[in-house]
């Protein structure tokens, strides 16, 4: 069966957006690697596609080796192609349109510590130590009433911004259930939730069991409002 033009446009958009953002990156093997690790592509599949030793792609990706335009083409679009043939995620991540619910979003070229992120938000973890997520690559706060108001379930997962590996950020929250909810039903999963409006001890126990079941760090934020919180968040490094 042939390939629809559409679909064969969209991949090529895909891989440039990818592929300058490594261009332009400080740091252009971390950026390379942090692409890989979000799609959850292993390096000896990869480097199978590019028909090379896993040893030289973990040069390029630790700085070992310095990519030159032609590898980095050829990566992006091994990594495309991996995505398209197994999980499809990029199409999904990469949202054509910002809603007025999100407040703020961002990525970051290199992975921060959940720890950093909490302690940027002033937060105070609810979930299990077990539940601890691994390192964040972005973030999005969201204005809950407007996202319960205007989002639908395709508008929500529009908001992962480039990539699931971040932390959503719910606003004027009241209990915590229905943003948790929404998580539930909704793919990809994000690495951790944070909310802010209300205090530790007021968000609903059904929120937190949620978060623990889909292995997500539930968080408070005690920032004394959302200029502040959006603030501390982009003081973050990354």
């Amino acid at each position: 069966m042939t390939e629809k033009t559409d679909d064969k446009v969209s991949r090529n958009m895909l891989a440039k957006t990818i592929a300058g953002e490594i261009a332009l990156a400080e740091d252009p093997g971390a950026s390379m690697k942090k692409w890989r690790v979000i799609l959850a592509i292993k390096q000896k599949d990869l480097a199978l596609d590019l028909d090379m030793w896993p040893s030289v792609i973990s040069d390029y990706e630790s700085g070992r080796r310095c990519p030159g335009v032609s590898f980095v083409k050829k990566y992006t679009q091994a990594l495309v192609k991996s995505d398209r043939e197994s999980r499809g995620m990029l199409e999904k991540l990469l949202a054509p349109k910002r809603s007025e619910a999100v407040l703020d979003i961002r990525e970051f070229l290199k992975p921060v510590s959940c720890e950093e992120l909490i302690r940027r938000v002033k937060g105070k973890v609810l979930t299990k130590k077990e539940n601890a997520g691994s390192d964040i690559y972005g973030y999005t706060v969201i204005d809950s009433i407007k996202a319960i108001l205007e989002l639908t379930d395709k508008d929500f997962s529009q908001i992962y911004g480039m990539n699931s590996q971040r932390a959503l950020i719910f606003t004027k929250v009241h209990l915590g259930r229905s943003p948790m909810i929404a998580v539930k039903v909704t793919h990809p999963k994000p690495s951790m939730v944070v909310f802010h409006g209300l205090g530790p001890g007021e968000v609903d126990k059904l929120a937190v069991k949620i978060a623990e079941a889909e292995n997500i760090s539930l968080v408070v934020s005690l920032a004394a409002t959302e200029e502040e919180l959006i603030e501390g968040l982009r003081k973050i490094e990354g």
